[in-house]
């Protein structure tokens, strides 16, 4: 379902899958895609397949554009106004689905976006990095996030290299898991099958 997300801007464009099977969700699902000004949009491949996992979970997932791509309105502010847009899509979501707690996902860029906003949002209480780009961090390592955190990661990653990943998660609060998908690049071609099957097993283990 094609859906408008209201901003003091105008709007973001999503797409809202609901639940499967009209099962009660435990949570909803946000989705956060990679970088604008690198093509990234709510179609990225990855994008797609988390938040189709997630749904799958029977939970209601949402993606969407982040200011200025695609239909939405604004332009690329280079991560503080697509933290507004975050928060935007979680005012939708809450709104829908009042009091359901919220899995945010994030690949890449909207890893750094969508974590960022995640830890100190009491609306999100679970945490999904695909991708994450440590150095974006900028020595932030979450501090005082106590949220389960799950993070999947290629080994052969060229545009996040896996080691300072790897390096910046050691200073992530627990709980947190980080999963290395082996021989996987950026975007886990060919590899999207085991991310699915990472993230249900995660997702089926959360304390409820």
């Amino acid at each position: 379902m094609h859906i408008n997300i209201p901003t003091p801007q105008g709007h973001l464009e999503g797409i809202l899958k609901p639940e499967e099977r009209g099962a009660v969700p435990e949570y909803a699902a946000l989705v956060c895609h990679p970088h604008p000004l690198g093509g990234g949009t709510m179609h990225n491949k990855v994008v797609f397949k988390v938040a189709q996992t997630l749904q799958k979970l029977d939970m209601p997932a949402l993606r969407f554009n982040f200011r200025g791509v695609g239909h939405s309105t604004g332009t690329y502010d280079e991560g503080r106004g697509e933290m507004e847009d975050v928060r935007f899509a979680l005012e939708f979501l809450s709104r829908r689905y009042p009091g359901l707690p919220v899995i945010l996902a994030g690949f890449s860029f909207g890893a750094y976006v969508g974590m960022r906003v995640a830890v100190i949002d009491d609306r999100v209480q679970v945490i999904i990095g695909l991708g994450v780009p440590a150095r974006m961090f900028d020595g932030d390592t979450l501090q005082g996030s106590h949220k389960p955190k799950l993070l999947i990661h290629g080994t052969e990653d060229d545009i996040a290299p896996y080691e300072p990943t790897k390096k910046w998660f050691e200073q992530v609060p627990a709980p947190k898991s980080l999963v290395a998908v082996q021989g996987a690049g950026h975007f886990f071609q060919g590899y999207l099958d085991e991310v699915q099957a990472i993230i249900v097993n995660f997702v089926e283990n959360l304390e409820r």
